[in-house]
């Protein structure tokens, strides 16, 4: 039985989230337009549920690029009114368009000289006539069986928030990067804008020998530096090879007096590498693929100035 009325649930939010599309007209374009010419904030306003789903539209435009904030109808009539300018937009999140805290501050908001757009279900409401652009997001009936609980009504003015958020996001132009530059925190982030060089290990925390020391030195400095393997260059500093465990492993089953040996000989030739300003998910994609656990950084010249292992990148969070 609760699969049946969940089922039920999901096919009228469903038909009303396609019945939406429709919606998306001349009005929604303007109300785009609008909302990108603004050069305040968007402040985003609704009562009970609908001032959830406020609250997170306006989370999204503020982290993909238009600055926002959410206001509270009712504070909104006890002083907090003053956050607003003539230069900031409010979009009013309604179904009935006759929420009675929103529909009391509408007066100081035109006194002000703040734009409205109105995103409601009712076109014909005291919101919709006093708004700038109205966002049509009526539904034919709530999922709720007794047509009280916002339900398919909060579904879709989410729906149409996302919407609009997506839309500006692509006329702005929007990219990679600057989504990271406002989610700094989060894996995503730290995957679109951690650089090797951020992460890389350098000085004594990089062995760099020359190709004809001995194993056994070599052996000595990857364990100061508590490293996985050193660099291996030529006279003139240029990167050679890499000598790592894996390197070791392989030559003392077959070679008893290996750190007797020349790294040069026992070393692995023209290894991977990478630049210190490449992505440090670039450095991961490459120790993925290739199978290795370390990976060179090198310069123009490609002499070593760092070395990435993938425990710095556990580190980091990157894995």
């Amino acid at each position: 039985m609760s699969t049946a009325i969940a089922k039920k649930v999901l096919r009228i939010e469903r038909d009303a989230l396609s019945a939406l599309i429709k919606r998306v007209d001349s009005s929604f374009s303007r109300a785009v337009d609008v909302i990108y010419k603004t050069k305040g904030r968007i402040i985003v306003t609704g009562m009970g549920k609908p001032g959830f789903i406020a609250q997170k539209i306006s989370a999204t435009l503020s982290s993909t690029g238009t600055p926002s904030l959410y206001l509270h109808p009712a504070e909104a009539l006890h002083g907090d009114l003053g956050r607003v300018t003539s230069e900031d937009l409010i979009l009013a999140l309604s179904n009935s368009g006759q929420t009675e805290e929103i529909i009391k501050f509408l007066p100081i908001v035109k006194k002000i000289g703040a734009a409205l757009i109105a995103m409601t279900g009712n076109t014909r409401s005291t919101l919709a006539k006093a708004a700038d652009y109205t966002i049509d997001v009526s539904v034919k009936k709530e999922a709720c069986p007794l047509g009280l609980a916002p339900t398919t009504s909060t579904t879709a003015m989410l729906a149409m928030g996302d919407a609009l958020a997506v839309a500006l996001l692509d006329k702005k132009g929007f990219k990679e990067k600057d989504f990271a530059f406002f989610h700094p925190g989060g894996i995503l982030g730290k995957r679109l804008i951690l650089t090797v060089g951020d992460i890389m290990r350098k000085g004594p925390a990089n062995p760099v020998v020359g190709e004809g020391a001995a194993v056994k030195k070599v052996l000595v400095l990857i364990t100061r530096a508590r490293a996985g393997s050193a660099s291996v260059v030529d006279s003139k500093g240029r990167l050679i090879g890499i000598f790592t465990d894996g390197d070791l492993r392989r030559h003392l089953e077959i070679n008893p007096n290996l750190v007797e040996e020349k790294v040069k000989d026992v070393m692995t030739k023209n290894p991977a590498v990478i630049k210190k300003d490449k992505l440090a998910a670039e450095a991961f994609r490459i120790l993925r693929s290739k199978k290795i656990d370390e990976i060179p950084v090198v310069d123009e010249r490609r002499r070593p100035i760092g070395l990435v292992d993938v425990q710095d990148l556990l580190r980091a969070g990157l894995v």
